[in-house]
């Protein structure tokens, strides 16, 4: 085969590849950004906070315990008897204690419910992307990881809306 007939075979594989390319429907989706604007995301948030108000309560008043207590001792140590001192200082190490191992409960809780949630709120958007993927027929559907993505790419607002959606039908 000559040169020249190489660079014919050549350049008729390059203009067929670029056909198979230019049929295919590619996207791009900000998962970053359904995560804070889907109603899924505001739902779940507003649980947690339902879920944990009364121990967040409770932590602001234990925590007011010891300043009201530590305010007495600063006030009242010099009238106090040495055994009423020593019995208020064990008191305020006693409830420091008490805060200290609530907070560590309360952020190792927090912590796994918000990645229970996170989970469940991820399954919904990737079901969101596949459903419109399919309806729309994309062949590619890309996420993370992306450097550019023109506006004509980007159908996050799309899958918010399916995600929107969704939410509905679960109420």
């Amino acid at each position: 085969m000559t040169n020249y007939s190489r660079l014919i075979v050549l350049m008729m594989f390059m203009c067929v590849s670029s056909l198979v390319f230019a049929e295919q429907k590619i996207a791009f989706v900000n998962q970053a950004k359904l995560l804070q604007k889907a109603p899924q995301a505001e739902s779940a948030r507003t649980r947690l906070q339902k879920e944990f108000a009364k121990r967040d309560k409770d932590l602001v008043s234990l925590q007011k315990k010891i300043q009201s207590n530590s305010e007495k001792l600063q006030k009242d140590s010099a009238i106090l008897s040495t055994a009423e001192l020593n019995k208020l200082k064990r008191k305020i190490t006693l409830l420091n204690r008490d805060l200290e191992r609530d907070k560590a409960a309360f952020k190792e809780d927090l912590s796994i419910r918000q990645n229970e949630e996170l989970i469940k709120l991820q399954k919904s958007i990737i079901e969101s992307i596949q459903t419109v993927a399919v309806k729309e027929q994309y062949d590619l559907i890309l996420s993370e990881g992306i450097v550019f993505a023109s506006k004509r790419t980007d159908i996050t607002d799309k899958i918010l809306s399916q995600l929107k959606k969704q939410y509905q039908k679960g109420k």
